[in-house]
């Protein structure tokens, strides 16, 4: 069981007197930062903000503590260091991604998105189809916005090079197949690209296992700083062509990022393994290979409950319309739905008068929402929680629903 008190004092975010009484259920737009990641921050700019990888002190140990991040987060992500890369968000980096396979694809050469996602991994990949790429849509189900396999099948050929998915859509909240995904991806020749960031906050998955040839997720939804992170296996890098500068292309921390990486940024992401170690030390867990697999299961085991607490809650309401899957153990911490009649922006109001953080919108998903029959200017309530979310944060949170939407 987590030990939710340790949890929650490595947050400064729970001891800050304006949030005080508020309870926070718009971590899917960016979670609170933990202590290790501030901490960082400060000896940085304090101590190391100098051009790093000079032979002088401060430059030096710059250097060694940006090398460090993508060490440690391949560790958890179970790929090679070199494979990881970092740059200024996920957003930008899809879209440099895009770019650097344009360049390699040939004209009536086909690449696959589904419709289930972010426009960020989206829209990017549809421009494509100006310079004669075939660009084919992997469609929802209209009536539950779930993606399935069978429809991927029927659109996989041998001229599909790429297939764009999200891991986990920040509106249906969905886990979706993606090693299945991935084998009929690349039983058809093509290689598979995966945006994790709304997976990513409840635990790094293991890409290897995964069989992501891509794997983008940001830091900003994992306690960390503003950027994003990007796999790409060694493997799948005849795909994409550089977008460094010429003398950065055999720079695997540079090779993908035009403006090279932030150094403050990705110096400071190592306090979200920092984090990591710290909350597996505490609960007994030892420096071995098993430690990035424990700490997604101590995040699942707090979120679960809670997760089946809201769902069972929305499903006793016949004025209340679930988005995605109504299994708790099918979906991330991600928990969307519309009330006829009402716009969701105003129900935000009313639950922000009640000291309850939500979301309220399209997230970026316009193409979803059209796809699904639903008006994204009317938007969805989105209630996203992690693990240092508590019980009280819940009950708190049904009765501002039942005061809010009333029956």
């Amino acid at each position: 069981m987590i030990d939710l008190d340790f949890v929650r004092r490595q947050f400064p975010a729970f001891a800050t007197p304006s949030l005080n009484g508020q309870s926070f259920f718009e971590n899917a737009g960016g979670s609170y930062m933990c202590q290790q990641v501030i901490d960082r921050f400060n000896r940085y700019f304090e101590q190391r903000k100098v051009q790093p990888y000079y032979a002088f002190a401060a430059s030096k140990i710059a250097g060694e503590e940006m090398d460090l991040a993508p060490i440690r987060f391949a560790r958890y992500l179970n790929v090679d260091a070199d494979e990881v890369l970092f740059g200024p968000s996920t957003s930008q980096n899809t879209y440099v991604l895009a770019r650097a396979c344009l360049e390699r694809l040939a004209e009536g050469e086909a690449i696959i998105v589904s419709a289930q996602e972010h426009e960020a991994n989206s829209g990017v990949w549809r421009k494509l189809a100006d310079y004669g790429i075939d660009v084919r849509i992997w469609p929802v189900d209209p009536a539950d916005g779930r993606l399935r396999l069978s429809d991927l099948l029927s659109l996989l050929d041998n001229k599909v090079r790429l297939v764009a998915v999200t891991h986990c859509s920040n509106l249906v909240g969905e886990i979706n197949p993606v090693r299945q995904i991935a084998d009929a991806t690349h039983e058809a020749g093509g290689l598979l690209l995966v945006d994790g960031v709304s997976y990513c906050p409840h635990g790094f998955p293991d890409v290897d296992a995964l069989g992501a040839d891509v794997y983008l997720f940001s830091t900003y939804k994992t306690y960390g700083p503003h950027q994003g992170v990007m796999v790409i296996r060694n493997a799948a890098r005849t795909l994409f062509a550089p977008q460094s500068h010429f003398f950065n292309h055999d720079n695997p921390m540079k090779w993908m990022v035009p403006a090279g990486p932030d150094h403050a940024q990705v110096a400071a992401a190592n306090g979200v393994i920092d984090y990591f170690d710290a909350l597996d030390a505490h609960h007994g867990g030892q420096d071995d290979s098993e430690r990035p697999r424990r700490i997604t299961d101590l995040f699942k085991s707090a979120e679960t409950p809670h997760i089946r607490t809201l769902l069972e809650y929305i499903e006793s309401r016949n004025d209340v319309h679930l988005i995605g899957p109504s299994d708790p153990e099918a979906r991330a911490a991600t928990i969307s739905f519309v009330v006829p009649h009402m716009k969701a922006a105003d129900i935000g109001k009313k639950l922000a008068t009640k000291g309850i953080m939500a979301g309220a919108g399209h997230y970026y998903a316009a193409r979803l929402f059209n796809q699904m029959g639903l008006d994204p200017d009317a938007g969805a309530v989105r209630l996203s929680f992690v693990h240092y979310t508590s019980t009280a944060d819940m009950t708190k949170l049904i009765a501002a629903l039942d005061g809010t939407l009333k029956r």
